[in-house]
């Protein structure tokens, strides 16, 4: 028989529910819409007939209910993927460990997570205000490799290639690349724009941006907007994909993200109006798992 999961590494509120999220099993549908922002998710959950369930703590807000007979979630994570460690850990232990014994469940449960961001494009190409989905995060943060399932997770021959290539520079974390769920890609992502997100730690130096402080590797974007694997190239920049993909694969999760393309680096151009462009994917994102159902 299992052992209990320790108070201190499974920790819950006074009222049974998991700690950061404050949710309980019943409160999260099957589809759940992920984004940065907690003031997104009110803007999505407006699209929904009903609403039957809100919660909010710190920056994690939840609402779930209905388009139709369709349950869904949206939940927002904040940003980076030190909180996305949080919220997929969470996610998966209300599914899938019973919280009043603390014991894992002798079933799983897998869930379907939908990442819906803001990202600059890398390459020329693509334009501002499209949406590219990600096939693959390669991580450049160094979450996965503190957990065991790393090696089992990763794409070993794209992570070789890539810190190959780029000649990855010791003293930063050791890149991975993770693949996006075939299933939610081949169908819910069929129509989107695709190619790899690299996902950084930060939003200034991490990205190759700079204010007053001068980059270690000031080359280092030139370096991932060059790799290419199999006719595949990095087409954009965000902050939690890796991790999604990564924790979502070894807990036995599908993931997938498609991220609204507001600048473009190369061509150091800017979405006129980013706004538009999220609600337009969130209205794409919203009709695709409604009809999919």
């Amino acid at each position: 028989m299992n052992q209990p999961i320790a108070e201190s590494e499974l920790i819950l509120n006074p009222d049974g529910s998991i700690y950061h999220l404050k949710l309980h099993p019943e409160n999260i549908a099957n589809d759940i819409i992920l984004v940065g922002d907690p003031g997104r998710v009110s803007m999505i959950s407006e699209y929904f007939d009903k609403v039957e369930f809100r919660q909010a703590n710190r920056e994690i807000h939840t609402h779930t209910g209905y388009i139709g007979s369709k349950r869904l979630t949206v939940l927002s994570t904040g940003m980076g993927t030190d909180n996305l460690d949080i919220v997929i850990n969470e996610l998966d232990a209300i599914s899938n460990i019973d919280l009043t014994t603390r014991t894992p469940k002798t079933s799983h449960k897998s869930l379907n997570l939908y990442r819906l961001g803001t990202s600059g494009a890398l390459q020329p190409e693509i334009p501002v205000d499209s949406f590219v989905a990600s096939s693959h995060g390669i991580g450049i943060d160094g979450l996965m490799w503190f957990y065991e399932q790393v090696n089992e997770v990763i794409d070993k021959e794209m992570t070789e290639a890539f810190l190959t290539k780029t000649q990855w520079p010791s003293e930063l974390p050791q890149a991975y690349a993770v693949a996006g769920s075939e299933t939610l890609l081949s169908t819910v992502g069929r129509d989107f724009l695709k190619g790899i997100t690299a996902t950084a730690p930060g939003f200034f130096g991490p990205q190759g941006r700079v204010l007053r402080m001068p980059l270690a590797y000031p080359d280092l974007n030139h370096r991932i907007s060059h790799f290419e694997h199999k006719g595949q190239k990095i087409t954009n920049f965000e902050m939690e994909t890796s991790a999604l993909y990564g924790l979502s694969k070894a807990l036995g999760h599908q993931a997938m993200t498609v991220c609204a393309i507001i600048a473009n680096r190369e061509r150091k151009e800017y979405s006129k109006d980013y706004k538009i462009s999220v609600r337009k994917l969130v209205e794409t994102l919203l009709d695709k798992l409604v009809s999919a159902q």
